[in-house]
């Protein structure tokens, strides 16, 4: 009995084996082309408050219950933020994106990605945090892409903006 159930597995579990074993490597399957590459765009990004906080007057913090009465009044909503994405001198990319939460109080979440031929390229990427005004985040740079690699375009505000990984 024992042999015959050991035979019943074995007649399952080889062509089971042998199925995961080909479909592990084949068909081959790759993301872009050879001759191409992919760009992604992708950060979360807290935005500067739409308005500034303003200092409240005697009477309003008298009329506030004792547990209120914080001087400052700083509303919660945060200006969208607006991307751009230039690539050799032409403009790819342009993004507002709206703050997140029902007060539109939380993050801003951007993700985007382009392929383009491998090579050398010229890439600008521009972000603005604040309700107006020019773009105060800015970084250019010229990179080489390989065929089938990927670019990150990763923003942290801590070291200084724009970080292009590859």
């Amino acid at each position: 009995m024992k042999a015959l159930r050991f035979a019943a597995q074995l007649l399952l579990y080889v062509p089971l084996m042998a199925i995961l074993a080909y479909f592990s490597t084949e068909p081959r399957f790759s993301v872009v082309a050879p001759d191409e590459a992919l760009v992604r765009l992708s950060f979360i990004h807290a935005t500067q408050r739409k308005e500034a906080c303003r200092e409240r007057s005697a009477e309003e913090l008298a009329k506030l219950a004792p547990n209120m009465r914080a001087s400052l009044d700083c509303p919660r909503e945060r200006s969208p933020l607006l991307v751009e994405l230039e690539l050799d001198g032409k403009l790819v990319l342009r993004r507002e994106v709206q703050p997140s939460g029902l007060r539109r109080d939380g993050n801003a979440v951007l993700y985007e990605r382009m392929t383009l031929p491998a090579g050398k390229h010229r890439i600008v990427a521009r972000l603005r945090d604040r309700a107006e005004g020019e773009f105060n985040y800015v970084r250019d740079e010229t990179v080489e892409l390989a065929g089938g690699r990927m670019l990150l375009i990763d923003f942290n505000a801590a070291r200084g903006g724009f970080v292009f990984i590859s």
